[in-house]
């Protein structure tokens, strides 16, 4: 049995690891806010646009009428795509492009947040003997989530940086630009591709130390024979 004063006697977490959860926050952090905010794309102020921004999920407009709608309808203030106020114009809004980066920019949330549940576990050493056991596993997961993070995440800034000022989309594309949103999402891309360099040492460290990190867990369990001398 471990004894009191040996009880923190174990790895710690290298430093490959927590720099890489450090960016991988960051990067989440970032992704978090391009995700939910409706300012990838907003118009030029002196331009007087009956379009005023969008996100990935929320449209804003001014006094705005759909030429191809055949009733005398104003769309007003700001709502979500998938609205009953955006209804029938709703395929205009999302063309497939879009829809594609939403997929992205969605599975990229969903794994980036994931990994970082995961080095939080490992930062904490909790539970200690299965974090000891199998960290090589679990930095190779971390790894492999953060750089398909960084590859969804460049798909959707390529796509959408490339996209937006298709003409069969928003009307007068000259008028638009591209807001901080779109900003913040391509520094997210960056820092979890610096985060994902970071976990590939980790992942490559934690294989070559496995056999002496699964040797730790036996030596800190219980010895039997111990106990029957008592």
């Amino acid at each position: 049995m471990v004894r009191a004063g040996e009880k923190n006697e174990y790895p710690k977490a290298s430093g490959y690891l927590v720099n890489g959860a450090l960016l991988t926050y960051i990067a989440g952090l970032f992704l978090m806010i391009a995700f939910c905010s409706p300012y990838w794309v907003k118009s030029f102020e002196e331009t007087f646009s009956q379009f005023k921004n969008m996100g990935l999920w929320e449209y804003c407009f001014e006094d705005f009428r759909y030429p191809y709608y055949q009733f005398d309808h104003l769309f007003n203030g700001c709502h979500h795509v998938f609205s009953q106020e955006f209804h029938v114009i709703r395929e205009w809004i999302l063309p497939p492009w879009l829809m594609a980066v939403q997929a992205f920019v969605t599975m990229s949330f969903l794994l980036s947040f994931g990994s970082q549940v995961i080095m939080a576990l490992q930062l904490c050493r909790w539970p200690l003997d299965f974090i000891l056991r199998y960290e090589w596993i679990l930095s190779a997961i971390d790894f492999v989530c953060v750089t398909t993070t960084t590859v969804f995440m460049f798909f959707a800034v390529a796509v959408f940086g490339g996209s937006h000022v298709r003409r069969d989309w928003l009307m007068y594309p000259n008028y638009n630009y591209l807001c901080w949103s779109y900003g913040l999402a391509v520094i997210s891309f960056f820092f979890h591709g610096f985060a994902a360099v970071c976990l590939y040492y980790e992942a490559r460290q934690s294989y070559k130390f496995r056999r002496e990190s699964k040797s730790l867990v036996m030596q800190m369990q219980p010895n039997p024979q111990h106990n029957l001398r008592w």
